[in-house]
């Protein structure tokens, strides 16, 4: 062989595969798994040179409270938020017929999350209609759930919305759920629709801590576990009682009922105090309070998170404040690997409350990292709560400018379409 020969052949073999690779690309199957491929090692790079975990937010304006209050508010509410502090969390009254030991409610379509962005929930809510008679599919509920299609998040309150809006049947939306009353629910026909918080390795190659949803429609009490259809995992997941209550604490015992509307009374009556969502959000609230002085750590951490957040429900906005700021210094204290970093990607109730106080230097502070913070800021809901703090502030250029990325990442969404009109903008 020549020397002359030796860079030819070299040239013509990079030319070779970079034709191979231009003519996959072009290919949409092959092109998703090569995109998915480099995103996957542009975020791995990304966190390893930046790592989430070793955020904290620290509150600028703080109030100091004692670290274990009482459970009930410090702020006083006025008079129409006044909180009903006889409400108790609930015990349910025995049925006339005892609850079966176990029980499979069948009829679910299967449909896992994977081969898509981030669609746990389209894939989870699908699931959960398949029962009643749907006959849509995850991507029928992922055109409307998430436009955008690497939106971080879908919310629970999105899916309720879908649920009504989308199609003909009706959704029920609560907090502070307890394992007795999954079982009944089930027990008596009605799948369960909870969000909970797991450690999955996550695209950074790391296995951390991330919110999920899941459907139960059984139980087996012989073995202390319900039956769950995970977009995630598998079908017919089993899930035990404590690892279930553990996960759960994380979204404050949320869940969702699809339901007909000839099954409402029915419905109402198996939810007892749960019907009303004010009695459902004190439950709430007296369970975080009893277990700010049970758990520790991460689960500490949520607890006085869920104390925030059933206060933002209940609006009582300055005790819901109190209580994010001593949830993030309890974040503080968790070991690093630990730390649900992920958190305000889910829930926003801390924007809630700093702005209805006044706070809004922590608005923009608190969405601030948390949109730095992910390699791919595709939250819409932070970038709409740094918008509104800036509006109060005076900087509407900058908020301007937060709405539209918001509208980027979720088309048309309703807050940021309003905050713009307002403005007296187009969106």
């Amino acid at each position: 062989m020549s020397k002359k020969s030796l860079p030819s052949i070299i040239l013509g073999a990079i030319s070779v595969f970079a034709l191979a690779t231009i003519i996959a690309f072009l290919i949409p199957g092959i092109r998703e798994r090569i995109l998915w491929r480099v995103d996957e090692w542009r975020i791995r790079i990304d966190y390893a040179l930046n790592p989430p975990e070793k955020s904290v937010f620290v509150p600028e304006t703080a109030v100091t409270i004692n670290p274990l209050p009482s459970a009930t508010p410090t702020h006083t509410p006025t008079p129409t938020q006044t909180l009903e502090a006889s409400v108790a969390t609930p015990t349910l009254q025995p049925t006339a017929t005892p609850l079966p030991a176990t029980i499979k409610l069948d009829g679910i379509r299967y449909m896992d999350q994977h081969g898509l962005w981030n669609y746990c929930a389209p894939a989870t809510l699908a699931m959960q209609l398949s029962f009643w008679g749907w006959q849509g599919d995850r991507e029928d509920a992922g055109q409307i759930l998430k436009p955008f299609e690497k939106d971080k998040n879908v919310m629970l309150y999105e899916m309720a919305d879908f649920v009504e809006t989308q199609t003909e049947y009706r959704a029920i939306l609560r907090s502070g759920g307890t394992i007795p009353l999954l079982k009944r629910l089930i027990a008596n026909g009605f799948p369960v629709l909870v969000e909970k918080g797991v450690f999955i390795r996550d695209v950074s190659g790391k296995n951390s801590w991330m919110g999920h949803y899941a459907i139960l429609n059984g139980y087996d009490e012989s073995k202390s576990e319900f039956l769950t259809q995970d977009s995630y995992f598998q079908p017919d997941y089993p899930l035990s009682y404590i690892n279930l209550e553990q996960e759960w604490r994380a979204f404050n015992y949320v869940f969702l009922v699809v339901y007909t509307s000839d099954k409402e009374a029915d419905l109402m009556a198996l939810l007892q105090e749960y019907s009303d969502e004010n009695q459902a959000n004190q439950i709430a609230l007296n369970k975080a309070g009893e277990e700010i002085y049970s758990t520790e750590g991460s689960e500490n951490f949520f607890s006085w998170f869920n104390r925030g957040t059933s206060l933002v429900q209940l609006q009582d906005y300055a005790g819901a404040a109190e209580a994010y700021d001593v949830a993030f210094q309890v974040y503080a204290q968790i070991p690093e690997n630990l730390r649900p970093w992920r958190t305000t990607w889910y829930q926003t109730g801390p924007y809630f409350a700093y702005f209805y106080t006044g706070r809004y230097q922590d608005v923009i502070n608190l969405t601030s990292l948390t949109i730095d913070s992910a390699t791919e800021p595709y939250l819409e809901e932070n970038f709409y709560w740094r918008a509104r703090a800036n509006i109060a502030l005076g900087n509407t250029q900058t908020a301007i400018a937060d709405l539209h990325s918001s509208l980027e990442y979720h088309p048309d969404f309703p807050p940021s379409v309003a905050m713009l009109q307002q403005l007296g903008i187009a969106p």
